[in-house]
């Protein structure tokens, strides 16, 4: 008899739109290795997505390292769900604010040591329409910022690409008509943006709710009802620190599932893209997907 540890293969994917993605990997590689990963290196064949390289290769390994940013991840995040193999993260992207939620490093080469060390937590994922999102699903202003802001911009500008095209869009921003139907109830609110959270990061700094973790089984809502642009500007500070919920032109609970529907199909940005449209209707996925995280961090 042998006490010696099964082999373990990780499906190694690096998105190299990442803004850190053509970085040198080789480091990481070495590291990962050295720790006794065997990597087997994939990428989406043409009209594939993450998720189908993780379906296609699942029978290949025992677990999934995926470089890039949240919209790399969101990408991954359906095939990691109906496979159950856990997740590896190397934050590569422009905001990362699922890996500073979960308490990721900064750095991918101690991220990648985190997964050598690390067991695999379980954390939940949000749903709208069928499709997941990591951190914050919105319609409004953020979808608007998310159909301006191209690839090259977030490249270039990296997290000042956000605030360069924010500014531009809040100067023809209006408020638009939602019906919010969640727990028994029904809504009419105008706002400039309603935001549903799983997470607690997203945007690239900003924060959905103080107290939001990734695994407390629950959707953090929150509209912004302001009458004048301006007064986004003395929000910033709590958007930023996840108390804007205390302001009497922001309103914010809790929930597990909630339906927001509008006169007119509006698009729902998920983690940085847009993938449906309204209505929308969002539920929590508890414990969906298990990801290396630490023991102690903000979850």
């Amino acid at each position: 008899m042998t006490n010696a540890k099964p082999p373990r293969r990780a499906l190694f994917i690096v998105n190299p739109n990442a803004r850190s993605g053509r970085k040198p990997i080789d480091p990481i590689r070495k590291r990962l290795e050295a720790g006794g990963l065997t990597l087997v290196d994939a990428a989406p064949k043409k009209d594939e997505s993450i998720s189908d390289v993780i379906r296609r290769m699942k029978d290949d390994c025992n677990l999934v390292i995926i470089g890039g940013g949240d919209g790399t991840l969101n990408s991954a995040a359906a095939g990691l769900v109906e496979t159950g193999l856990p997740l590896g993260v190397l934050p590569l992207g422009t905001a990362n604010d699922f890996a500073r939620t979960i308490g990721l490093p900064p750095v991918p080469l101690q991220a990648a040591e985190l997964i050598l060390s690390a067991k695999p937590r379980p954390i939940d994922l949000g749903e709208v329409n069928g499709n997941l999102f990591f951190n914050v699903a919105s319609i409004g202003f953020s979808a608007e910022l998310a159909a301006e802001l191209t690839e090259k911009a977030k490249k270039r500008w990296g997290k000042l690409g956000y605030a360069i095209v924010a500014a531009r869009l809040l100067a023809r921003s209006r408020l638009f008509t939602a019906y919010v139907e969640h727990d028994g109830s029904v809504e009419t609110i105008k706002t400039m943006q309603v935001s549903v959270g799983n997470g607690r990061h997203y945007g690239g700094g900003m924060t959905v709710e103080e107290t939001a973790t990734a695994d407390d089984g629950r959707l953090d809502f929150y509209s912004l009802e302001v009458d004048h642009w301006w007064r986004l500007l003395g929000l910033l500070p709590s958007l930023r620190k996840g108390t804007h919920g205390r302001w009497d032109d922001v309103r914010a609970f809790q929930t597990t599932e909630i339906t927001i529907k509008t006169s007119k199909p509006r698009a729902v940005n998920t983690d940085g893209d847009l993938t449906t449209w309204t209505p929308a209707h969002f539920r929590i996925r508890e414990k969906a997907i298990k990801v290396f995280a630490p023991q102690t961090n903000q979850m």
